[in-house]
């Protein structure tokens, strides 16, 4: 925790440090979800813009599937 904390100390602001603490946030809840991070962050990242509104659900940690494993189930 003293790591952090001295990280966070130059976040900038608090919404900085709002910031920090959201995609903090989502990395640990796709680590829970048993995923890596930098691959889901990579693959939704590159995915979102082009993604239907509608389905933006199938791109939150527990719904998730990558690419790769979405082009082998077709």
């Amino acid at each position: 925790m003293g790591i952090g904390r001295k990280n966070w100390l130059f976040a900038g602001s608090d919404k900085g440090g709002e910031r920090i603490a959201n995609v903090l946030t989502i990395i640990e809840t796709v680590k829970l979800q048993g995923h890596n991070p930098e691959v889901y962050l990579t693959d939704v990242l590159t995915r979102i813009q082009d993604h239907p509104k509608d389905r933006i659900e199938d791109l939150l940690p527990w719904n998730w599937a990558p690419a790769n494993a979405r082009c082998e189930a077709a």
